[in-house]
């Protein structure tokens, strides 16, 4: 009897120990594994954007509005239609095809090239800007470019005496009140051809000049009127600067047959 009630007892206090352990749960639930592995990946997926949208904006910052395309826009200002490429477009509102009321393109001299790999600090290093010539391209509003509104309208403009300049040029003082600032006219006869006529405002220094105090405009195609800018620095290659740009707007009309001589 004695030992009955032993193993009873003992049976029973076993039974409150099973009844008072706490019930055994596992260290890591299914719950946290899950939402684990969904926090990893969508780190990985900020990681991979992360990457790719820092090296497209890390491109686009050091493009600063430039682009590399040789892609050809085709635009049609007045009666003419023309194609440039696009890394020959100044501004990206202008990169697209259509009618427009003008276009703007930038150019390195002496290559007539837009923006490339090759001579990108000309474009990005305001220094080196100089060695651009910019164009901005519309229908004409007058029926006479530079050269050709010398005789009725600058020459009654002009005081004081011609002055012999440099590289065949000659300076011509405007009036004060003639509402050209601080501009000079620079004038030299061209064979067969009227008289090249360029306005500009000269530096102090030659390492003064900038990158587009000179300026002239030119008529092209049936009415396009392409006036450019180039720096004071390149006065010594006037000629062959007017020359390039008429070539290169010509080359990329597309009623070339209608072009003025």
């Amino acid at each position: 009897m004695f030992f009955l009630r032993r193993a009873e007892t003992r049976r029973t206090a076993m039974s409150h120990a099973v009844q008072s352990a706490p019930d055994e749960q596992p260290l890591l639930s299914m719950g946290f594994l899950l939402r684990t592995m969904a926090v990893v990946a969508v780190l990985a997926v900020l990681t991979v954007a992360i990457s790719i949208g820092g090296r497209w904006f890390g491109r686009h910052i050091s493009l600063a509005g430039n682009t590399d395309s040789t892609a050809e826009i085709t635009l049609t200002i007045g009666r003419d239609t023309v194609k440039f490429p696009e890394n020959a477009i100044r501004f990206p509102s202008q990169r697209h095809d259509g009618a427009a009321e003008r276009v703007d393109l930038y150019l390195a001299w002496p290559e007539m090239r837009g923006y490339g790999k090759e001579n990108h600090l000309r474009f990005d290093d305001v220094s080196q800007s100089s060695g651009l010539i910019f164009l901005q391209i519309a229908q004409s509003t007058m029926s006479r470019d530079m050269s050709g509104r010398l005789e009725p309208i600058y020459s009654h403009l002009l005081e004081g005496a011609a002055e012999p300049f440099r590289d065949g040029l000659t300076l011509h003082r405007l009036r004060a009140d003639a509402g050209y600032g601080d501009e000079v006219l620079l004038t030299a006869p061209v064979k067969d051809g009227p008289d090249y006529v360029v306005r500009c405002i000269l530096p102090s220094a030659p390492d003064n000049a900038a990158s587009g105090d000179c300026q002239r405009d030119i008529k092209v195609g049936k009415d396009l009127s392409v006036l450019y800018r180039f720096s004071s620095g390149h006065l010594g290659d006037w000629e062959h600067i007017d020359a390039a740009i008429r070539t290169f707007v010509e080359a990329r009309l597309m009623n070339r047959s209608a072009t003025s001589p």
